[in-house]
């Protein structure tokens, strides 16, 4: 029978989850500080580094189960969605956490995107957000302002950008948070309340990119701007507001239509200032939840432990024999 998690009695420091291959990121970028922080969260929340499953795709973050020391699979351009959800079914008392950049989760692979907020897998998205294609010449992810330019760029960006945030909770995610990669402490806290999370989260990081994107650099989110006359802090968190984005009861369609306004709301919010934090939140039954009450014996079997075969008879419990006659050689 599936069950929660099992936390090591003693838990490990985020220093002994690095693996010892050298790290290929550019000096100075958002990668190694959302690689600390998902090394600090497993570290944090005690998990087996062998009952944890870190995927990526392809681009920069792409190398991220490389240097974490969990059972990891480097996957395809766009699909690390597809394969952590297959992996997340199959044995769902894995700890999964997916990794992707902005392009890669938000451009090719957002019709993965779109289905796994739908399905309400339990695990957790980390998309590291810099706007640009970092591994191939820096060209306007799906994230990009229209009419922005970075130095990567001959000219403005023609296209308008995704909104992640709207994005995800129109698909259906039950945790939508936003960090920032140098804000060590609330990426860590994000992700570890993520990870937790019964269902399906994202965590989009905002992540300066040094080498292609000029205009929201580390100087940049360090700023300060001005607000009513005063001076205060280009990132501040949602908190600060009195801003809650979660749902307390799930059963009340009015709080639940509040707190997604009050979501889609704070995601187009136009001002200078960037917000960290959890835009929504609600509890909801996940995929697994959902197939264990179509499909009973998944109460009692994981699907990989599913008996194939009768262990008194030693015959298979399947009969292909029909399906056989349609291949011909």
């Amino acid at each position: 029978m599936a069950s929660s998690p099992s936390i090591l009695k003693t838990p490990l420091k985020g220093s002994q989850l690095k693996s010892d291959v050298h790290s290929e990121w550019c000096p100075g970028c958002g990668d190694f500080g959302i690689t600390n922080a998902i090394q600090q969260a497993v570290a944090g929340l005690g998990l087996k580094p062998w009952e944890t499953f870190l995927v990526s795709g392809v681009g920069c973050s792409g190398k991220v189960p490389h240097y974490v020391h969990t059972y990891g699979m480097h996957t395809l351009h766009g699909r690390s969605l597809a394969f952590a959800s297959g992996a997340k079914l199959s044995n769902p008392d894995l700890t999964i956490i997916a990794a992707g950049g902005d392009g890669d989760g938000y451009g090719i692979g957002a019709g993965h995107f779109v289905h796994a907020g739908r399905r309400n897998i339990d695990m957790t998205y980390v998309v590291f957000n810099n706007e640009v294609y970092g591994l191939t010449k820096g060209q306007a992810s799906p994230t990009l302002a229209q009419g922005a330019q970075p130095k990567s760029l001959a000219l403005p960006n023609p296209t308008t950008a995704l909104n992640p945030i709207a994005l995800a909770l129109a698909c259906g995610y039950t945790f939508i948070a936003r960090s920032y990669a140098f804000d060590a402490k609330h990426l860590k806290e994000t992700l570890m309340r993520a990870i937790q999370h019964k269902g399906m989260a994202l965590v989009d990081v905002l992540q300066p990119c040094p080498t292609y994107n000029n205009l929201h650099t580390k100087d940049y989110f360090a700023e300060m701007v001005e607000v009513k006359g005063s001076q205060v802090p280009r990132v501040y968190y949602l908190t600060e507001d009195g801003y809650d984005g979660k749902v307390q009861n799930p059963n009340d369609i009015h709080e639940i239509n509040e707190k997604q306004a009050a979501c889609f709301a704070q995601a187009h919010k136009v001002e200078d200032r960037v917000a960290l934090g959890v835009y929504y939140e609600i509890e909801r039954p996940t995929f697994s939840d959902i197939l264990k009450q179509n499909m009973p014996l998944l109460n009692e079997y994981t699907p990989i432990k599913l008996p194939y075969y009768d262990p008194q008879t030693m015959l298979a419990n399947t009969d292909l024999a029909s399906a056989a006659e349609d291949i011909t050689i």
